[in-house]
């Protein structure tokens, strides 16, 4: 199955240096380039992208404002967006998790690290840059959000089991990690994991990651 992509950045040179590289791949084809956050909505609508790389600061409508119109979407429940920045540290990063991304990379990432991350969300996954620990998306998600309704009714859904691991998804454990640690399958792991995404609403993994900490299920440094 190809990989629809859709690049979203305000400076061209980039844009073609990423085109050139994804469409070197058998199995991605870039279906379009926007420049603004406006374009990058429109054009996944149209062109039904599978992944937006979504550059943070852009004209019109920046990249977090494009990634929650996306992400809101219905329509569009099947698009993933991964962001791509200049700054990695940068509290906007977690905003646009908050906003539905599925990941952020740095903009000097190594072309084999960017091929990888594409077809991570496009399989579903979450990533964060190797460089984004934990603690820091911890730091900027254990702060209140006043745009966030809360999810009270969603935590409540979950069982034991799932909070348990649902944290430990927030504190940045791989599902081999998490299995270990309850002496359980990788797939029995998985399918907690799997059912807590389910009962939360949340897209992927990185969204789980937002709900444990937005839901004090874990806290910065925890592991």
């Amino acid at each position: 199955m190809t990989i629809r992509v859709l690049l979203a950045d305000d400076q061209a040179l980039l844009r073609a240096t990423f085109r050139l590289l994804l469409d070197a791949e058998p199995d991605i084809d870039v279906v379009g380039e926007a420049a603004t956050g406006a374009e990058a909505v429109a054009m996944t609508r149209a062109d039904r992208a599978d992944v937006v790389l979504m550059d943070i600061r852009m004209p019109d409508m920046d990249g977090i404002e494009a990634t929650r119109r996306i992400t809101a979407d219905e329509d569009l429940a099947g698009v993933r967006v991964l962001i791509l920045t200049t700054f990695e540290t940068d509290e906007f990063v977690v905003a646009a998790l908050r906003a539905g991304a599925s990941g952020f990379l740095g903009k000097g990432v190594d072309p084999a690290d960017l091929l990888a991350a594409v077809r991570t969300i496009a399989a579903g996954e979450s990533l964060l840059s190797p460089s984004a620990t934990t603690a820091l998306i911890g730091r900027f998600l254990a702060q209140p959000d006043p745009t966030q309704v809360a999810v009270a009714a969603a935590l409540g859904d979950l069982t034991g089991r799932e909070r348990e691991i649902t944290a430990m998804v927030g504190a940045g454990l791989s599902n081999t990690e998490i299995a270990d640690r309850l002496v359980i399958s990788p797939a029995t792991a998985k399918t907690h994991v799997n059912r807590a995404m389910m009962k939360t609403g949340a897209r992927d993994r990185a969204q789980l990651v937002v709900f444990a900490y937005e839901n004090g299920l874990v806290r910065a440094g925890n592991r």
